[in-house]
């Protein structure tokens, strides 16, 4: 809301507004009671700002909105390999959009999505032994 506003007062990018500097109105505030009241631009002009700045948000949210369901399954292909490998190069982002999953030197053949990379409290790896989860296990 804040680059909203400065977009529509301070940075000309309304064609409303047009290319002028629109100071905000100011309150001076002494124990929480306002005291006295700079006022900049009129009443008329402050609600084309507020229109301005509305319209902003509301454009920027619906681009938002629009490229991530544009995008959502590149968007879940990047959060399936940030899962299951917390970190990922600019490759392997590529990689992913590509439809290939990322190969790591510790890796015998390309990973498959596991679900959660959290662990689960208490189970066991193979072997019987504990595999250090997030409760304690009893000790024999």
């Amino acid at each position: 809301t804040r680059l909203a506003r400065a977009m529509a007062t301070q940075y000309g990018m309304s064609d409303a507004l047009g290319p002028l500097l629109y100071s905000e109105n100011e309150e001076e505030v002494f124990l929480g009671h306002s005291v006295a009241r700079q006022q900049h631009v009129s009443d008329e002009t402050q609600k084309l700002v507020d229109a301005e700045v509305k319209r902003f948000v509301d454009e920027g949210y619906q681009k938002a909105d629009q490229i991530l369901n544009d995008h959502k399954d590149q968007l879940i292909a990047i959060a399936e390999g940030l899962l299951e490998y917390e970190t990922l190069s600019g490759d392997e982002i590529q990689g992913l959009l590509d439809g290939k999953p990322p190969v790591r030197e510790d890796d015998e053949e390309p990973a498959t999505p596991k679900g959660s990379a959290v662990p689960t409290a208490g189970s066991v790896k193979k072997g019987g032994e504990p595999d250090g989860g997030m409760e304690p296990q009893p000790q024999p």
